[in-house]
């Protein structure tokens, strides 16, 4: 082989090697449905796909796998790689019409997080707004029930 077509190769060699990417992907805690954020949602991490940007948390509350009377209600934690749209687009569905935190009824929040593990945690963010209004309703309604009780 001739000292021109080594350096060609070795040129192309340079080339490609610039071109591929070395660095790991973002890495995510996965888990399905697990009754709290404990032991899988804590311990198993994913390396996500190269599309995949955003780490993404559901929690619900509700009876699995359908609502029925009387039913244990739990909380099911689910998460995952996405990308941010996917993230932001289950996110908005959810708080908008399911993020209710009502104790009686089934509900979901969803979540989104970029950075390496930053799904480590639940945090179900209601507004402020929607907390202060529902703290309020219980402690009314705690207040009217005790009345009522001390009033028979």
């Amino acid at each position: 082989m001739k000292s021109w077509q080594i350096a060609v190769l070795a040129l192309a060699a340079v080339y490609f090697c610039s071109q591929v990417s070395f660095v790991a992907g973002l890495e995510c805690y996965v888990c399905s449905n697990q009754t709290g954020n404990t032991e899988k949602c804590l311990n198993t991490i994913k390396t996500c796909e190269s599309f995949e940007n955003t780490c993404g948390t559901e929690i619900r509350w509700g009876s699995q796998p359908y609502f029925s009377e009387g039913a244990l209600k739990q909380y099911y934690v689910s998460k995952r790689c996405m990308t941010k749209e996917q993230c932001q687009s289950k996110r908005r569905r959810y708080m908008q019409l399911y993020c209710t935190h009502i104790w009686y009824e089934d509900w979901a929040c969803h979540e989104c997080c970029q950075g390496d593990r930053c799904n480590y945690f639940v945090i179900s963010a209601a507004s402020s707004r929607y907390q202060s209004i529902l703290l309020l309703a219980t402690l009314l309604t705690g207040g009217l029930l005790i009345k009522s009780r001390i009033s028979i």
